[in-house]
């Protein structure tokens, strides 16, 4: 089995910044992809970033410029930072892991995190 665990959530003022960390756990060989997702109240759940295992990042229109994603693949860890936060950033924030476990035969799945809450409020 695999495990994401998020963390650094929290509340932080317009402006702030928070950096979000994930580390995965358990029966991995590789991840080939790890990324964020948020979902806010009412709203489907949607891509903020994602970096692959040698480095390629993908950012939703509305990270680029304040967020940044970085991984350190000893780890099995990727981090978000966030800088210049808006109120419309509220929401809870979830790990993805595409995962190559050590299962015989080995395959290919998704893991997600339990998600960490992001409030940005005055």
């Amino acid at each position: 089995q695999v495990q994401l665990v998020e963390s650094g959530g929290g509340l932080v003022q317009p402006g702030g910044s928070l950096r979000l960390s994930c580390a995965a756990s358990g029966s991995i060989f590789n991840i080939i992809v790890m990324g964020w997702y948020r979902q806010a109240p009412g709203k489907q759940r949607e891509l903020v970033a994602t970096i692959t295992s040698v480095g390629n990042t993908n950012y939703a229109d509305s990270a680029k410029g304040r967020f940044t994603i970085s991984r350190d693949s000893a780890k099995n860890s990727v981090y978000l930072q966030m800088n210049s936060l808006k109120h419309e950033d509220t929401a809870v924030y979830y790990c993805n892991g595409r995962v190559v476990a050590k299962t015989t035969p080995m395959r290919v799945e998704d893991y997600w995190g339990q998600g960490t809450q992001v409030t940005v409020s005055s």
